[in-house]
């Protein structure tokens, strides 16, 4: 009886965080430096064609930029969760095993050897970094007798991501055009991203969920450590690379689309681990939900508070995320998950 009850609160929070999304992508369609009545957001939703100036804000603006931040922060929360599960490190996020950086360096590299530029041929170059480089980090790190272990990963990673990093800021150091076109995209935003850039990226962040979502099983097992999942009948090696294989590709999608984004694969997990316990079949689900909610909310502060101009996502979420990294740093006991 007390875990039905438990299960059925668990599901009763998911129904609440689903009803509180739904709250923050109405307030994200309507708010901003231009407030939209809700009359005026379901009159353009009706005839999509842009009439008024309301109209092409809500239709071009405001809405796909809305949808990617569900895609978006959704991406980034489950593949927090599964990435700190895989490690088993509790500070595990993409910026710290080579994701970002990868893309971040395509991005350059496109930039400036290949004269590439446009936000639509960045996400592609983005995510190509970024496959390779998750790719890289596990290569590096399965080398030795022992093969992919969560600490050899951790330390690839970190490497890996100093190493991207120093080349990328000396190709732009020795080109002041690319520094320009490069700012753009580093910064890590929802705006300026329109339509084709979300049809782009959807169907991958989508496919990437639903493997996601499959994932809490092989999670819970890993978590017992290596000789427990074994006799569970866990093939270490296989489920390593197809975990790894899927933050690669909901990272590779969300980082390509917006930019780093930091925070959210780090604290999402945490407050879905809070509220739900170390199961990752709730985790997932929970950390699904609670990264767009993040992601939104610091979007619409980003807009309100930036008045006639706005602060960019990247930059809200750095000031949100700082204090709770402290105390997650302070507080919690960082080698239980």
């Amino acid at each position: 009886m007390t875990e039905r009850r438990r299960r059925g609160g668990r599901a009763g929070g998911l129904v609440g965080l689903l009803v509180l999304l739904l709250a923050l992508v109405f307030l994200s369609i309507t708010q901003g430096s231009r407030e939209i009545g809700l009359a005026d957001v379901l009159d353009a939703l009706g005839h999509l064609a842009a009439v008024t100036t309301d109209d092409t804000v809500t239709v071009r603006l405001r809405v796909p930029r809305t949808i990617l931040g569900v895609l978006v922060g959704a991406a980034l929360g489950v593949s927090g969760a599964i990435l700190q599960g895989l490690t088993r490190n509790p500070l595990a996020d993409p910026s710290i095993m080579g994701i970002e950086a990868g893309a971040a360096l395509a991005v350059v590299l496109g930039i400036t050897v290949l004269g590439i530029t446009g936000i639509g041929p960045h996400v592609v170059l983005a995510f190509v970094g970024a496959l390779a480089a998750t790719a890289l980090v596990y290569g590096v790190g399965s080398l030795g007798r022992d093969g992919a272990t969560p600490v050899k990963m951790a330390l690839a990673g970190a490497a890996i991501t100093a190493g991207l990093g120093a080349i990328t800021i000396g190709l732009l150091l020795t080109d002041i055009r690319a520094q320009d076109e490069f700012r753009f995209w580093q910064v890590g935003s929802l705006a300026g991203r329109y339509a084709p850039v979300v049809t782009g990226v959807a169907p991958v962040i989508v496919l990437g969920l639903v493997l996601g979502l499959l994932c809490g099983r092989p999670l819970n097992a890993l978590a017992l450590g290596d000789d427990a999942a074994r006799g569970l009948g866990i093939r270490l090696t296989r489920t390593r690379v197809g975990l790894f294989a899927v933050v690669a590709v909901l990272c590779g999608a969300a980082t390509a689309a917006c930019g780093p984004i930091v925070f959210v694969g780090l604290v999402v997990p945490h407050v879905a681990r809070a509220i739900c316990g170390p199961d990752y079949r709730w985790i997932l689900p929970y950390s699904l939900l609670l990264g767009p909610v993040l992601l939104l909310v610091a979007d619409v502060l980003g807009r309100v508070v930036g008045g006639s101009g706005e602060l960019q996502v990247g930059v809200v979420l750095g000031v949100l995320g700082a204090p709770f990294f402290i105390g997650l740093v302070r507080y919690s006991r960082l080698a239980e998950l």
